[in-house]
């Protein structure tokens, strides 16, 4: 149902009889439909107006809103990359302290570890820590420290007994005793050599140098008794051939002593 205003209802029953007036009422009502119409507009422009405004409003809110979800974002992947720079900072340190742990592990394993070395020809393991020992009493004997090689070269031997080297160390402790005219005791170290390293290179050695303390005592009889006992034992040794050619000296010598008799 239509609801007519008051005054388009009295233009309607006077309209027969005031047609002027008809006109008037009827321009009037054209008048306030124009007049609703442009305040409508008006309203709806000020709907539109307002929710513009809001929508402005609601999106300003959202950037702002975002804004600050951004920076704090921001914030905590900055928190994150600073705790990632520190685990990876402590995990390169672990690495490297277990890098420089396994490093420092190998070479104290590789100390104890025997290595295959060559001896007067022949290739025997010895450990890192023998051959240390043995090199460092060699020097000792090769710079002419003969009483520093001789402290070093027995407690060589004392300490590696059934080294490959103990042989040779046993060999040249002999050495330094005849290098400082301690003959009885050179005698006793190349004895000690071939009596415990029968099958040594150097037991042949040892029985000529037996026999040149034997010498250097006066005491011809047993240098030859040792040179003898070395031709027969190790015939096909070089020690041997000086041992014939020494024997073959000590003849002219002990036939002009038995003359003298």
């Amino acid at each position: 149902m239509i609801k007519l205003s008051k005054s388009r209802l009295a233009v309607l029953m006077l309209a027969a009889w005031l047609p002027l007036h008809a006109s008037a009422g009827l321009l009037e009502d054209d008048e306030a439909r124009k007049a609703i119409l442009d305040l409508r507009a008006k309203i709806d422009a000020m709907a539109r107006d307002l929710n513009a405004r809001i929508d402005t409003k609601s999106d300003k809110s959202t950037a702002l809103d975002m804004l600050n979800q951004h920076e704090q974002t921001m914030q905590e992947i900055a928190r994150l990359r600073d705790q990632v720079e520190t685990l990876a900072n402590q995990l390169a340190n672990v690495q490297k302290s277990q890098k420089d742990y396994y490093v420092d592990l190998d070479a104290r394993i590789k100390k104890l570890e025997p290595q295959q070395a060559t001896i007067d020809g022949r290739t025997a393991e010895v450990l890192p820590t023998e051959k240390q020992s043995y090199d460092t009493a060699m020097e000792l004997f090769k710079s002419g420290d003969y009483k520093g090689a001789t402290a070093a070269l027995a407690d060589f031997v004392k300490r590696f007994p059934q080294s490959a080297y103990a042989a040779n160390a046993q060999y040249w402790l002999g050495n330094a005793y005849y290098a400082q005219r301690d003959y009885k005791n050179a005698i006793a170290a190349q004895e000690a050599v071939v009596n415990n390293y029968s099958t040594s290179p150097k037991a042949a050695d040892a029985m000529l140098n037996i026999a040149s303390n034997y010498t250097e005592l006066g005491d011809d009889k047993a240098a030859r008794k040792a040179l003898t006992q070395l031709v027969k034992q190790y015939p096909d040794t070089s020690a041997a051939q000086t041992a014939k050619d020494r024997l073959a000296a000590l003849k002219p010598v002990a036939a002009k002593t038995a003359k003298k008799k």
